[in-house]
């Protein structure tokens, strides 16, 4: 068997046989000057849509390198319709969280604006850099979708019924995580993780009051706003997702 490349990259082009793939100038300079790749070394490609493929470097130009698909490696597959939505929290977290929803299966990050929503901005730019380069090194076929971020009043006011809302309730009024997922049938899902200091009263009336919204708990210990982004999303992935070899449900 063939030893696997050492470089993986999404790329936004269609991927198949013979295909010539020009890289961009920010990957050229990361094959180049970063991983000082060289003209004929392999690399893995994959672009959410047709699987993973064997590709070969061509050359090495400041314009941009110039990658020749050989094979597949890996065809698509369903990944799971999990989301998460999140409050902006400070960057350095906020950045962790978005690095550890690719690698947990997340399909969608939402940044969602609270009341006590600290972080004035959300730099979307960053956050995607952090979770393409999360999908690529964590060998995912896609990379998670950034949501625009909005304020939590209009994310409810347009929501699909049809995906059961999980939010994080600190004040613990809501059963353990792990109860409220036996009681879902199979299908999408999403996940709310609040902000540093919680959920302001009415906002949790608010989702309180949604027939699809439910209030859980992550245990007795009050966890720092990413810690418990990351948490939620690893028991889902464990007791409802694609972790076990036969998942009870498909997200």
């Amino acid at each position: 068997m063939a030893e696997r490349p050492r470089l993986r990259l999404f790329v936004a082009a269609a991927l198949a046989p013979s295909a010539e793939i020009v890289l961009e100038r920010p990957q050229s300079h990361y094959l180049a000057n970063v991983m000082r790749a060289e003209a004929g070394e392999p690399v893995l490609l994959f672009n959410g849509r047709d699987g993973e493929w064997r590709a070969r470097i061509g050359r090495l130009a400041k314009a941009g390198a110039v990658l020749a698909v050989e094979t597949c490696r890996r065809p698509q597959a369903p990944e799971p319709d999990l989301w998460l939505l999140a409050a902006p929290i400070k960057r350095d977290r906020i950045d962790l969280v978005a690095e550890k929803a690719a690698e947990l299966g997340a399909s969608a990050l939402w940044p969602v604006l609270t009341r006590r929503t600290i972080a004035g901005r959300v730099n979307t730019d960053r956050l995607t850099a952090h979770l393409v380069e999360a999908a690529e090194q964590c060998e995912r076929l896609t990379v998670p979708e950034l949501k625009p971020p909005m304020p939590l009043e209009r994310v409810v006011a347009g929501w699909d019924a049809a995906r059961p809302l999980l939010f994080l309730d600190e004040s613990g009024a809501g059963p353990p995580l792990a109860t409220a997922l036996a009681g879902l049938p199979a299908g999408p899902l999403a996940v709310l993780a609040g902000p540093e200091g919680g959920f302001a009263p009415e906002e949790r009336l608010l989702l309180a009051a949604q027939p699809w919204a439910r209030p859980v708990s992550l245990g007795p210990r009050i966890l720092r706003a990413e810690t418990a982004a990351i948490a939620a999303l690893a028991v889902v992935q464990a007791l409802a997702g694609d972790w076990g070899a036969s998942p009870r449900r498909t997200l």
